[in-house]
């Protein structure tokens, strides 16, 4: 057995482990919670179940990240605040990652050795924006979350797609030079494609995870797009591997900015308990119908709807 396939086990093994003690102590919460939430409470939530599939279905049709849709979701339409938002978006967003996740991880796509450097920056940053949310004055959170959002549809308008994106594309001769001579990583699938490509320079990735990851725990999303467009346009991975990668980053990194949240605020379970399950049928439905949908106009549209959705944010903040 190699040293990748042992290392591949190792972080395939941690992760499960981790996850599973995430799911278990949320679904024991839940469970706790349900004792202690009036019922009329909950039962008035229902409507964040269809909501919660339709937004499911879109994300994963658009291949984009859940929690654009649901934080704005939770802070404008549910009546949560901002830092409730965010924990409820990043909650959810973690148990409607779980297919897509598991489906990468089967297929053996994941470049673990390129990931464990983006989590040495991501964790501790979404950990440390995940706490931030928390003290920060809601007025300046839903500022940040107005510009985040409208940054972000702005990034959707402005890259490509990952399926065509054009490796290596964002090079320039400093990077391609410092790319060069590090080696060559082999990814091998369990459907027989194999990928190889020169490994990547990491601190420039450690940085951009660790920006991602800050502003992940600060307004629940902002990693995975950061993450998987830089791996394509400046580190030439495949999409496939690309997009994998950065699923297994987020994963990990979601779970450590809901364990914050969880921990550092009553998490409002009689909305998580209707928008979890939402996620998990959304994200079967998702799968089938992203096949007959033009991802590029898919995104486009989205970067508009949600540079609007912040235009409006950050407008009724100033107006305020």
């Amino acid at each position: 057995m190699t040293r990748r396939s042992v290392g591949t086990i190792l972080a395939v093994s941690t992760l499960g482990v981790f996850l599973f003690t995430i799911t278990v102590s949320a679904t024991e919460t839940v469970a706790q919670a349900a004792t202690t939430v009036p019922v009329d409470r909950l039962v008035a939530h229902w409507w964040v179940f269809p909501a919660a599939i339709l937004f499911s279905t879109i994300a994963l049709a658009a291949g984009v990240s859940g929690a654009l849709f649901f934080t704005p979701f939770f802070l404008l339409v549910v009546g949560l605040t901002p830092a409730e938002a965010v924990g409820a978006g990043l909650l959810t967003e973690l148990f409607g990652m779980s297919n897509g996740l598991r489906s990468y991880v089967k297929q053996g796509v994941v470049d673990y050795d390129t990931a464990k450097y983006l989590l040495a920056g991501a964790v501790p940053a979404v950990v440390v924006g995940a706490f931030a949310a928390h003290y920060i004055e809601p007025r300046l959170l839903k500022l940040a979350f107005g510009a985040g959002l409208v940054v972000l549809g702005g990034f959707l308008l402005y890259y490509d797609p990952p399926e065509n994106a054009v490796p290596g594309n964002a090079e320039n001769a400093f990077l391609e030079r410092k790319n060069k001579g590090r080696g060559v990583t082999t990814i091998e699938a369990t459907d027989g494609a194999q990928y190889s490509y020169e490994t990547c320079w990491r601190p420039p990735g450690v940085a951009l995870s660790t920006i991602g990851g800050f502003i992940t725990g600060l307004i629940s999303a902002g990693l995975p797009e950061i993450v998987t467009t830089q791996l394509i346009v400046r580190c030439r991975l495949p999409p496939r591997v690309a997009v994998a990668t950065s699923v297994f980053v987020l994963a990990i990194a979601a779970a450590a900015g809901a364990a914050v949240h969880a921990l550092t605020a009553t998490p409002v379970w009689y909305v998580v308990a209707w928008s979890i399950p939402g996620v998990l049928v959304g994200g079967t439905v998702g799968t089938h119908v992203g096949k007959h949908l033009p991802s590029e106009l898919m995104e486009s549209g989205l970067g508009v709807v949600f540079g609007i959705v912040g235009l409006i944010v950050l407008t009724m903040e100033v107006m305020v």
